[in-house]
């Protein structure tokens, strides 16, 4: 039987103006490597499980945080119930040194860009990365400030099988084009000063959550 992770529940990230104080479960040790895998995960699947797996392998990180948002302002359908996605993400990431986190939920936040400065600001000394199937970049230039999540932290983007030639054409991708790094050049990428970028390629997983939920229906 596969174990099942518990979610980890943020309290909010400030206190009257005043950094709250971290619970036990969101501790992080100084010099850490983090990846930060968000996505409304609606539903998860195998290829997301494929990406975690392939930047904690290639990028040596200590953990990948699956930051499981409520909502995704760039689709107009309304995701599936936020509850429900957040059990189906902990059963998924069973795994050592995954971690199903809530924390975009309970800042009430409805920006990418202003979880990671929150998490980048309350842990100074961790390196995280952004972690993201290439499916995503190929829209990432219409993320509400984008260049701020670029200019917060290093980026990975992981090969998808949707048209994965065109999403390095990415607008977001020809804009930091001098700042991508090559797969063989990858030592201490998550130390490096950002903005800085790489793109991975794996053997492509085919799952997706719009081809599960035409499926489901």
């Amino acid at each position: 039987m596969r174990r099942r992770s518990a979610p980890v529940r943020f309290g909010a990230l400030t206190r009257r103006g005043r950094a709250a104080r971290p619970l036990k479960s969101e501790t992080l040790a100084p010099g850490m490597t983090v990846g930060l895998f968000g996505g409304s995960f609606d539903p998860p699947h195998d290829g997301h499980l494929h990406v975690a797996r392939t930047a904690m392998r290639r990028l040596q990180l200590d953990r990948v945080w699956w930051i499981v948002s409520p909502h995704n302002p760039l689709k107009a359908r309304k995701p599936g119930e936020y509850a429900d996605r957040l059990a189906r993400v902990a059963e998924l990431a069973a795994a050592p040194r995954m971690t199903v986190s809530d924390v975009e939920n309970r800042m009430k936040a409805r920006l990418t860009a202003r979880v990671v400065a929150a998490l980048v600001q309350r842990y100074p000394r961790v390196n995280f990365v952004w972690l993201m199937g290439a499916d995503n970049l190929k829209e990432f230039h219409h993320w509400a400030r984008w260049q701020e999540i670029m200019a917060s932290l290093p980026v990975a983007v992981i090969a998808r099988p949707q048209d994965p030639i065109r999403a390095r054409l990415a607008p977001a991708a020809r804009a930091f084009s001098n700042r991508r790094v090559t797969e063989t050049s990858l030592s201490g990428f998550a130390r490096r000063s950002p903005p800085v970028w790489t793109y991975l390629c794996e053997p492509l997983h085919k799952e997706s959550s719009s081809r599960l939920r035409r499926n489901r229906g």
